[in-house]
């Protein structure tokens, strides 16, 4: 934990995300918000149509993800989030899509 500032400790946010979320730029516009926001991490699709985002940064910029993606793609796409917080499993250099 961050003793000078405990609300920046860096975590790691794993989310699947499904509904209409392939094909649509779901990986791209997550890229993108991710980049800004200055986390890393990975963003891929998968077989069952789903999308996985692994993402790392602090606790508040991870819910600014959720919530510009939300607030992006809204109900007509996203039909259900699921969440998951832990520690950092493994290190990323930066945010990127993988194929």
């Amino acid at each position: 934990m961050n003793i000078l500032n405990p609300f920046h400790e860096l975590l790691e946010l794993h989310v699947l995300v499904s509904g209409h979320v392939q094909g649509v730029g779901f990986r791209s516009t997550t890229l993108h918000y991710a980049s800004q926001l200055g986390l890393t991490g990975t963003v891929r699709n998968l077989k069952d149509g789903r999308v996985e985002i692994i993402a790392q940064g602090p606790k508040e910029k991870l819910e600014k993800l959720l919530s510009l993606l939300q607030a992006y793609f809204g109900s007509s796409y996203i039909a259900c989030l699921e969440v998951n917080y832990s520690q950092p499993s493994t290190s990323y250099s930066q945010f990127q899509i993988i194929s």
